[in-house]
């Protein structure tokens, strides 16, 4: 028998043998008998995240992803044998029609608390689901964003499909890859205020102290100036960004508004005209899969820290 610490969101139990397991999915503890043999995720970056454990075979499709954004040529070939079956939320006929035992959602990220597609409301079907970490804050209380959440969603499902070791590999790597690049950067004289633009004109979606990009900020040696905003992503006032002046904005590229037009509107508005980013034209652009919780988190870091040690 082979046992693992307990941690606030980690695996609870495992055995060699995956007679059974059990992980804490945000509020709940699930138990799997046996690892799940069909599969389904919802958005790119969870989908991507099982893709890299290398669990294409054990899913029967995904759902949730063109109906908002496009795939990359890279991950179009890794999901070319998997069929969408829903192009944004599915309901829960589809995933009882797809014969699923397994659902690896989070909220607002395929579920919504009181939704029609819940834990509660696939139980009875035979479907499981893990939850996404950085969304557990909309059911419950949580520590910020950090790296750790996504981790933490890799080792669960590496316990979930019986691959733990290659989800240790994977983390030790990702671990690795960061530390190292992040020792070759040029140190900061201060913290840099950083500002995640994701959408809206009347007033901007961004993200707060529990939404993924607080952490790849922190990572990259910044600060997000809505770090004591306690939400995950939703909506603040322009007053509110303009007064905590950021010297550099991210901008989330997805959807019909592209980065281009986002930085457009915010070049172009006089009331944005003496923030700090906006006079020096300090601009990053983090793709959704990079701004959201997943495997390309790091080379979002990556590109952070670049930008914020940039003149």
């Amino acid at each position: 028998m082979r046992l693992l610490a307990l941690t606030t969101f980690g695996i609870l139990s495992s055995s060699v043998a995956m007679a059974s397991t059990t992980v804490q999915s945000c509020n709940r503890t699930v138990t799997f008998d046996a690892p799940p043999q069909a599969a389904i995720s919802n958005d790119v970056n969870l989908t991507e995240m099982m893709l890299v454990l290398g669990l294409a075979d054990r899913m029967v499709g995904y759902t949730g992803i063109s109906g908002w954004k496009t795939l990359d040529e890279e991950m179009r070939a890794d999901v070319a044998q998997l069929p969408e079956l829903s192009s944004k939320y599915p309901s829960k006929e589809v995933l009882i029609g797809a014969d699923a035992d397994f659902f690896f959602a989070g909220w607002n990220y395929g579920m919504k608390v009181g939704g029609e597609v819940t834990p509660e409301t696939l139980e009875p079907f035979g479907i499981k689901v893990y939850e996404l970490t950085e969304s557990c804050i909309h059911i419950g209380e949580k520590a910020a964003a950090s790296m750790e959440d996504m981790y933490n969603d890799l080792r669960n499902l590496g316990a979930i499909f019986d691959v733990s070791d290659t989800a240790e590999a994977l983390i030790a790597g990702y671990e690795a890859e960061l530390d190292a690049f992040l020792a070759t950067q040029p140190a900061l004289e201060g913290t840099p205020r950083v500002f995640v633009y994701d959408s809206g004109e009347d007033v901007p979606f961004t993200a707060g102290r529990y939404a993924m990009p607080n952490a790849l900020i922190e990572a990259a040696g910044g600060a997000n100036i809505m770090n004591d905003f306690e939400k995950s992503w939703a909506t603040v006032t322009w007053e509110a960004v303009v007064e905590r002046n950021p010297e550099v904005i991210v901008i989330v590229n997805y959807g019909d508004v592209t980065a281009a037009q986002k930085r457009d509107f915010l070049r172009s508005n006089p009331a944005f005209a003496e923030i700090d980013a906006v006079k020096n034209d300090r601009f990053v652009t983090l793709e959704y899969v990079e701004a959201t919780p997943g495997p390309r988190n790091i080379k979002a870091v990556k590109k952070l820290a670049t930008a914020l040690r940039a003149e």
